[in-house]
């Protein structure tokens, strides 16, 4: 990666534990004095990344780099890293002072010695206890606890205690300070003013913080560098305000802010069509190719049917607009209307969840609307993410059971296999699911998120030989197949992998066996529990 000024550099790195992989293909160079921070959920490989850098756990293959030098094999007391962890590992019985200073009074520094015969030898001392004074009053004035240093650990709040284990931390002067989750312990008030307080610190000190969190925003509050993980792998690197604006995938955007992520498809150059409606983007993707959509609920733009509708001006800037789209030759579009069923007042604003056809969509606003009220909606082009889907399923996060335990996704109706939903369960003679301990549950209009595999589709000749009937209307050539696109006349569409050659145009069914269409429940079972 090669960044300038590089203090730490993991090259390849991996980590297994009993042949299970939780870390896979690590690569990441950090600059001194950086604020990095490690992000992602729990399991994610975050923390284990984090002790193969203090030297806790050795990686099972890569290297670790510090300074250009390989610690991939050093022991960790003979690192220059400190860790400050979420448990903060205080002695009970030592005041502040003597917590801080523990280490100190243990550590050894070299110096040299000449003998008689001028030969010059290294030989190893204890700091006197000026010098341990000294920098244990540093450390402290660093935290802004100087003058609590002969308080008992049991009587201070958390906050304290965790700036005390962070001073005992620097009082040794590291090149590197990991924290693992170091405000995981306190409450909300404050988490918030400690996040503000390291990030403080860290200016004063001037060292590389590697600080690891599943909180997004201790991530954008604090770091100079996020680094995005999930299932061992990095999803992306940048900065807050690129990963936050620019994410590179679903599950970034997802998982950085709050986020509408939607199904959608290039209808034509730098247009997207998401919320059965076409808008203009800025981001270029071939025509016809299934995207990701991500809309953040700030960017949402609400106005009422009568803020729309009413007034000279509106009724004006229609009419301008609607002459500017002749002469441009643009298809002029209606915007998008939804329904306000649900409001949170968040304190600076409003939140508001929309209905829009069979999809739902989050906004935020400052204005008070009320519920159960119409609402014109939308997205300025830049607003708009695009991603690229990856495409090893179709996913239909908007399908549901049917009172014959039957799929239906848009008009097309599947058989499947409802047992998948709660393991050790059957289907009794009247429908109902049976779990393992005999709960019975009714799930006739259960929402589900529906996948098939994109090879486990057959494309049939002709209508009415499957689960739905379509026109292929793209075929792409992978070298040794193609992908096939099908568009139902609900506009829903399957890709297929196939070994056949079609043509655009060719009038097809769809057909889906029930084994390969994977059902995930959305909410909980015990709501489709019969009492």
């Amino acid at each position: 990666m090669g960044k300038e000024n590089c203090i730490i550099s993991l090259q390849g790195v991996n980590k297994s534990f009993d042949g299970v992989t939780v870390v896979e293909d690590f690569n990441l160079d950090i600059t001194k004095g950086e604020f990095v921070t490690f992000l992602g959920p729990s399991g994610c490989g975050k923390t284990t990344t984090l002790r193969m850098i203090a030297g806790f756990e050795t990686p099972t293959s890569g290297t670790i780099l510090l300074n250009g030098e390989d610690i991939t094999r050093i022991p960790p007391h003979k690192r220059p890293i400190n860790t400050v962890f979420q448990r903060y590992a205080l002695f009970p019985f030592l005041n502040v002072y003597d917590n801080v200073a523990f280490g100190l009074k243990l550590k050894k520094i070299p110096y040299e010695v000449t003998d008689k015969k001028g030969v010059t030898k290294t030989k190893y001392r204890h700091l006197t206890r000026k010098e341990i004074d000294e920098k244990v009053m540093h450390a402290l004035k660093v935290i802004d606890l100087e003058d609590l240093e002969t308080r008992d650990i049991s009587t201070l709040s958390g906050g304290q205690q965790q700036r005390v284990a962070i001073a005992r931390a620097i009082v040794n002067e590291p090149e590197i300070l990991l924290l693992d989750e170091p405000l995981g312990a306190l409450d909300l008030k404050m988490r918030k003013e400690m996040q503000l307080e390291l990030k403080e610190m860290h200016k004063k000190l001037g060292i590389t913080f590697i600080y690891v969190t599943h909180d997004q925003e201790e991530a954008l509050t604090m770091s100079d560098t996020i680094v995005v993980m999930r299932t061992g792998k990095i999803q992306q690197v940048g900065t807050p305000i690129d990963i936050y604006n620019e994410p590179v995938n679903a599950f970034v955007a997802n998982f950085i802010g709050e986020s509408n992520i939607h199904n959608g498809i290039m209808v034509d150059k730098l247009k997207v069509k998401f919320l059965n409606h076409i808008f203009d983007c800025v981001d270029d993707f071939p025509v016809n190719e299934k995207v990701d959509v991500v809309v953040r609920p700030e960017d949402v733009i609400i106005t009422t049917i009568d803020e729309e509708d009413n007034g000279v001006i509106n009724a004006a800037k229609k009419v301008v607009k609607k002459v500017a789209d002749v002469i441009s030759g643009k298809e002029s579009q209606e915007k998008v209307r939804g329904h306000i069923v649900t409001k949170i007042f968040k304190g600076i604003h409003y939140e508001y969840v929309i209905i829009v056809g069979k999809s739902e969509i989050v906004a935020q606003s400052t204005k008070d609307y009320p519920i159960d009220c119409d609402v014109y909606l939308d997205v300025e082009p830049e607003n708009i993410q695009i991603m690229k889907k990856p495409l090893t399923a179709n996913i239909y996060p908007e399908a549901y059971l049917d009172k014959n335990n039957k799929l239906v996704i848009s008009d097309a109706v599947f058989d499947v296999d409802i047992t998948q939903l709660l393991a050790g369960s059957h289907v009794d003679k009247e429908l109902y699911l049976i779990g393992p301990d005999g709960k019975k549950y009714d799930l006739n209009d259960a929402d589900v998120i529906a996948e098939i595999p994109i090879d486990k589709i057959d494309i049939i000749d002709g209508y009415d030989h499957g689960n739905a009937n379509g026109v292929i209307v793209s075929i792409i050539y992978k070298g040794d197949h193609y992908m096939v696109m099908i568009r139902t006349d609900e506009e829903e569409d399957f890709i297929a992998d196939t070994d056949y050659i079609w043509n655009e145009g060719d009038l097809v069914s769809v057909s889906v066996k029930p084994e390969n269409i994977k059902l995930t429940l959305k909410g909980n079972i015990a709501d489709y529990e019969v009492k």
